[in-house]
């Protein structure tokens, strides 16, 4: 998903390779240059202003690192403010204290969100919980079925009184599906709740009346990653209608540029909890930050060099103030 924008910045850094030091209008250029390769990775505006803000006054500021040449300052800052643009730190799910804990899946129709219902279930078994699967989505043909077929695959229970393709009230199945969690020992309630094309009144209203309903401990958005700003846009929109507590990318291994992925933590000041990677029911993991930002920089071996540097600099000086 991230190339093309890999392939600009290693470019960029390959410019600042022969430099000796930073000059300001080396800053400056440079900057110009991340801020073109984040616009057009469909970065939103406001986060790629910030960042750009960041790196400059980090390029310029006195604690530049002594140990690195100047490519490698520049990679470093880069690498840490990406860091920080999708969280920082990878965040865990918070879980009742008493269970079940309920966690209500939203997004719009074919973000696969239905699908990621599925795959966070097997998560969580692998994990070892008892997860159960709640098919509130009554209004998308074929949602229901498919919750099952997705449940049977992950070997968890699927709680379906409803058969849905329109027909059923889909605020008391999420409501009855808590009394039935705590009757079967089940320590975790995944209900999937029904998309809509656009974020619309409705979706608002009926999402609004099963949070109520269930008082979820998190209300995870999924955003397809393919998508772009618009999904980051529905996110925001939900967030203020209904709430979110975390975000879930869906479709991370499409081709496109990425821009949602990276505009979302920030935009909609909730984190990046989960990113699904493929089509399997495994491809699906916790959402690491730190990782994320290695990848999109694509130099593994460049920033594990900054580091041993950065480690041998630190020893040597130790020595000095020593000796």
């Amino acid at each position: 998903m991230f190339d093309t924008l890999s392939d600009r910045l290693s470019g960029i850094f390959t410019k600042l390779r022969g430099k000796g030091r930073l000059t300001d209008a080396d800053i400056d250029a440079t900057a110009r240059e991340i801020r073109l390769a984040l616009l057009e990775a469909d970065v939103a505006l406001p986060v790629v202003k910030s960042f750009i803000h960041r790196l400059k006054e980090r390029s310029r500021g006195a604690n530049v690192a002594q140990a690195l040449n100047p490519a490698q300052q520049v990679i470093k800052i880069v690498h840490e403010e990406l860091i920080t643009v999708l969280g920082g730190e990878a965040r865990r799910l918070n879980f009742a204290k008493q269970p079940p804990t309920v966690i209500m899946l939203a997004g719009l129709q074919g973000s696969g969100k239905t699908t990621l219902a599925g795959k966070l279930a097997k998560w969580l078994k692998g994990q070892g919980s008892q997860p159960l699967l709640v098919a509130a989505d009554l209004q998308r043909p074929n949602a229901v079925n498919q919750l099952q077929v997705l449940g049977e695959r992950a070997g968890v229970e699927v709680f379906a009184p409803q058969p849905g393709n329109g027909v059923g009230d889909p605020i008391a199945v999420a409501r009855e599906s808590i009394e039935h969690a705590k009757r079967h020992m089940r320590d975790i309630v995944i209900v999937d709740t029904a998309g809509r094309l656009g974020i619309d009144t409705e979706m608002m209203a009926q999402a609004a009346s099963i949070r109520d309903a269930v008082e979820p401990d998190e209300i995870i958005f999924v955003i397809d990653a393919m998508v772009g700003q618009d999904a980051v846009a529905t996110a925001e929109a939900f967030r203020d209608g209904v709430g979110i507590t975390g975000v879930v990318l869906s479709k991370l291994d499409g081709d496109a540029r990425g821009g949602a992925a990276l505009s979302v933590r920030e935009v909609t000041g909730q984190p990046i909890l989960f990113a699904s990677t493929g089509e399997k029911l495994e491809d699906f993991d916790v959402f690491h930050p730190d990782r994320m930002a290695s990848r999109i920089l694509g130099m593994g071996d460049v920033l594990t060099l900054i580091e041993q540097a950065e480690q041998a600099f630190d020893a040597d000086q130790k020595e000095k103030m020593t000796a």
